[in-house]
């Protein structure tokens, strides 16, 4: 008996403040009986203790399962009597610190199990699991549970991080605040609007630099709610903005560049682009109209409405990706071959590979001619892998991309400019004080060369310039924000189209 009273008291440690006097095992469910201890309890209103019993009461509650199996314990609780004459509360029920709340139907140590399973799932996933987990729960329950678990204090921040994401996209949006040194969700702000953000800094007392991104929106609320705080822009924003620079003026020049590494033959793709861009502009000059060049060309109107605006065909080459074949290993022969002579016929190529082991098909062989691969395997280099060779650090680069680099640079002075320029404005994402002086020189050097779309970018930076010489002279950054925000996109997508603001605000701050 001492040992199953031992082995009781282990499994069913968390009812240590009852005295279990019986354990039913009905197959599924596995029921405790139980009864508070005969000790004096304190009055709920007057705080004198007392012993006094009225009579009794069973409570049943749900505890943590055992063995896969739920757990359910009837707890025979007194009512007693307040000797206090005069008190308020004449008799009352008692409670038990610690294991059961007044009106509840779990134990807290469950309760508190299942508030973190919804806490990461919600309603109806944490349903779902909660049902294998042997502590069934509806989604409504869940729910509740969900919204009663308390809002962690976050201490007033020094250093806060702000940012925007969307509610539902290109219609709604929304803004959350963190702690950006130590990542706390601080609040979540139903808009994007200035006054919101102006009324929520005005009643935060301490905050001393805000992180952001270059949002005039948010500039212009932080100016007017705190003058005096320090404005950081996101380095990783102007990065990105620099980026999307570097990419237009690639593909602003991309008729000098190209030429040190044509296309292959087959250009499909290319010539397509050229032949609808002079079928389009032939009928605007006749004087034909945006929608009746679509009719006629069965185009789509904003595809005729972007080649309009162009004024000469575009030179983005898009990079054939083929997959390995087995006319590979035979690529040096046809080249050889067809370099002798060019008008060799294919069946005669086929006989003598075949001597050498081909085992493929002719229609393969026809393909693989067609595609040009034959006369050489280096790739076709698009605007889009210049700009990412341009924008990737020396060391990350193979010899092959360094040596391809340097070639399509020397072949334009303005994409020499430029692959010095990027380089240069890499090394001021360092934050360091001198950035400021550099900076400004790095601005007078842009407005010196022939890049008109790092002049756009510079004109940016001169427009939110105080933010600009922070984020790059001071630690901080918004980092911590844009985390948490692809947090809050996972909780959306949990959520979609079954919550409103007040449950995904409430989900946020308690991450």
């Amino acid at each position: 008996m001492r040992d199953v009273n031992s082995l009781v008291a282990v499994v069913f440690s968390g009812l240590s403040a009852l005295v279990i006097e019986d354990v039913v095992d009905d197959g599924q469910v596995v029921r405790v009986l139980a009864r508070t201890r005969d000790v004096p309890v304190p009055c709920p209103v007057c705080g004198v203790p007392t012993g006094k019993v009225h009579g009794y009461h069973v409570r049943t509650v749900a505890d943590v399962p055992v063995d896969g199996r739920q757990v359910v314990a009837r707890i025979r609780v007194r009512r007693l009597v307040c000797s206090v004459l005069g008190c308020r509360r004449q008799t009352f029920r008692e409670q038990v610190p610690g294991l059961i709340e007044r009106l509840q139907r779990r134990t807290t140590r469950l309760t508190s199990q299942v508030s973190e399973v919804t806490k990461e799932l919600c309603g109806r996933a944490a349903s779902r699991l909660t049902r294998y987990l042997a502590t069934p729960l509806s989604y409504a329950t869940a729910l509740r549970l969900l919204r009663r678990i308390p809002l962690p204090t976050v201490r007033a921040p020094r250093v806060i991080g702000v940012d925007d994401f969307a509610l539902r996209r290109r219609h709604r949006y929304a803004t959350i605040i963190i702690d950006a040194e130590t990542g706390e969700r601080v609040d979540v702000l139903p808009d994007r609007e200035a006054a919101t953000l102006e009324a929520w800094l005005r009643t935060k007392k301490g905050v001393e630099v805000v992180c952001r991104d270059g949002s005039a929106t948010y500039a212009e609320a932080i100016r007017r709610a705190l003058p005096d705080a320090v404005q950081v822009s996101d380095r990783w924003h102007l990065w990105q903005n620099l980026c999307d620079k570097v990419l237009a003026e690639v593909r602003a020049h991309a008729p000098c560049w190209a030429t040190v590494n044509p296309p292959r033959p087959g250009g499909i793709h290319e010539q397509t682009i050229r032949e609808r861009w002079h079928k389009v502009h032939a009928l605007l000059d006749s004087g034909v109209g945006l929608l009746e060049c679509a009719r006629r060309l069965s185009l789509a109107l904003n595809t005729v409405k972007r080649y309009a605006r162009i004024p000469e065909p575009s030179a983005d080459r898009i990079t054939p990706r083929y997959r390995p074949t087995l006319v590979d290993p035979y690529r040096d022969h046809l080249r050889q071959r067809r370099a002798q002579d060019p008008a060799v016929p294919v069946t005669h190529l086929l006989d003598e590979i075949r001597e050498l082991g081909y085992t493929g098909s002719a229609n393969l062989l026809v393909r693989y001619l067609n595609q040009g691969r034959a006369e050489g395997h280096r790739p076709v280099t698009t605007p889009r892998r210049l700009a990412r060779l341009l924008l990737t650090h020396p060391e990350h680069l193979w010899t092959k991309d360094t040596d391809l680099l340097g070639l399509l640079t020397a072949a334009c002075p303005e994409m020499t400019a430029l692959a010095r320029l990027t380089g240069e404005f890499a090394a001021l994402l360092t934050p360091a004080q001198a950035n400021h002086d550099a900076l400004t020189q790095w601005i007078t050097t842009v407005r010196t060369a022939d890049l008109p779309h790092l002049h756009s970018f510079c004109n940016g930076l001169e427009l939110d310039r105080a933010a600009v010489n922070a984020g790059l002279t001071l630690p901080h950054h918004n980092g911590r924000t844009e985390g948490a925000n692809t947090r809050t996109k996972k909780i959306m997508r949990q959520m979609h189209g079954r919550a409103g603001f007040d449950l995904l605000r409430h989900r946020i701050l308690l991450q």
